[in-house]
């Protein structure tokens, strides 16, 4: 098992050589515009996840993992001839959600302000149902007497 230091500094590593890689190396006209996210490392370092997103629409995303799915040899070779350790882990590509879900609660927060926005306007109509004061005052009432 290898230090959990030793594990995030692989992770970095790879996270470099993947993303300058496919930037560099990699020539594949399905290859859209990704970016490597974030990369995570097993504590046995013989597996790496490597979490990416894609700037377009689902055919762009389909079209990129496709030309990764193809890539992951020569990505792995690179990884391993760089990084120079034992075993080369092995290349698992996954798209990463944070997008998606950024997007889903940026709706969610736009949705919440254009409803607190509508309870604003009507409270600004809206009128006591009672007095504007209903306590009692009790120095008022011994003035009446």
């Amino acid at each position: 098992m290898a230090s959990e230091a030793r594990q995030r500094k692989l992770a970095d590593r790879i996270k470099v050589i993947v993303a300058e890689s496919l930037e560099m190396r990699v020539k594949d006209p399905r290859l859209g515009f990704i970016t490597v996210t974030d990369v995570r490392v097993t504590p046995d370092l013989r597996e790496a996840s490597v979490f990416y997103t894609v700037y377009g629409d689902d055919d762009a995303r389909a079209a990129t993992a496709a030309a990764l799915e193809s890539a992951k040899g020569i990505l792995r070779s690179e990884v391993g001839r760089q990084t120079g350790i034992k075993f080369t882990p092995t290349l698992a590509f996954i798209p990463d959600a944070i997008p998606d879900t950024a997007r889903h609660v940026e709706d969610l927060l736009r949705q919440a302000a254009e409803a607190d926005a509508a309870v604003h306007q009507q409270a600004e109509k809206a009128t006591f149902a009672g007095d504007a004061d209903p306590y009692r005052h009790p120095h008022e009432e011994q003035a009446a007497e």
